[in-house]
């Protein structure tokens, strides 16, 4: 198989994993998959969750609110339930549990906002950063050092989503440098042209690294034995239009941290300089002794 055959078959294996099968009314299941850290992935059981909110709206989704309660075992399929919490005449919001084995794994408010002409608009202006086509995918620089990475980080399978660092960090040995990622991603196929796909598979792709930023100004990396991190919740606000299929470029900065919490935000820009979405993150960050 080549190259881009293979590209087309891991995007399609991630949106077949991201469709959800109903269980009933405002029921859905979905399927679990490893990615090599031994828990179920965060961007899929956000991924999961947002689609399983749209199925029940007949409006875009404009904001998400989310919290990570258990780590998810990527042994056991994912029951995801719906609550419509209220249908107005121009919003709509939705709460969505996820549960495996009986318990709440994870929560999510979801809002939904019927598209309407605007009296203004303005938006943060989209900061320099290189083109993707010079840059090297996180992929090949991983497989570069694949003798000195555990398991799971070696970039031995090709990813559905292709991250491009514009200023990459040395996993192996960071030193301390500002809080600031800037990365370009998308999915390494065409898609269909259905827009909650495509925003579930960027609430999928925004769980990767963001948490990264907060470690820079410390000279820590999650490749080293004593540091210990989780999502604890994740917002999202979708502003105009995208394609993941498309370029998109990651500005992740992180203005706090302490009390084993850092707090990271991410604003997700087109290649033509539009604020398509802004994300927010904070997360457990402990480092043993």
């Amino acid at each position: 198989m080549t190259e881009a055959q293979t590209s087309i078959a891991t995007v399609a294996q991630l949106v077949t994993l991201l469709q959800l099968e109903p269980r009933g009314v405002d029921q859905f299941q979905g399927a679990s998959e490893d990615i090599g850290t031994g828990r179920v992935f965060g961007g899929q059981v956000l991924g999961q969750a947002l689609v399983a909110a749209c199925r029940t709206a007949t409006s875009p989704i404009h904001s998400l609110h989310a919290y990570f309660l258990l780590p998810g075992d990527h042994h056991q399929p994912i029951d995801y339930l719906v609550e419509r919490v209220r249908d107005g005449r121009s919003f709509a919001t939705r709460r969505v549990v996820a549960q495996q084995k009986g318990r709440t794994i994870f929560t999510m408010m979801a809002s939904f906002h019927a598209p309407e002409a605007g009296s203004f608009s303005h938006q943060h202006g989209m900061p320099p950063a290189p083109p993707p086509e010079g840059l090297q995918n996180e992929t090949a620089l991983r497989q570069a050092q694949a003798h000195q990475l555990p398991a799971g980080w070696r970039g031995e399978k090709l990813p559905p989503i292709e991250y491009r660092v514009v200023d990459p960090v040395d996993l192996l040995h960071p030193v301390p440098r500002p809080a600031d990622i800037q990365l370009w991603l998308r999915a390494c196929a065409a898609l269909s042209d259905d827009p909650v796909m495509h925003r579930a598979l960027l609430a999928y792709a925004s769980d990767h690294g963001l948490l990264r930023a907060a470690l820079l100004p410390h000279g820590l990396s999650f490749m080293q034995p004593a540091m210990r991190g989780a999502s604890l919740d994740h917002a999202m606000w979708f502003h105009r239009d995208f394609r993941i299929d498309d370029w998109l470029l990651y500005c992740i900065d992180s203005p706090s941290a302490g009390g084993a919490r850092a707090l990271c935000r991410g604003e997700i820009y087109t290649r033509d300089g539009q604020l398509a979405v802004s994300v927010a993150q904070e997360g457990m960050l402990r480092v043993a002794g």
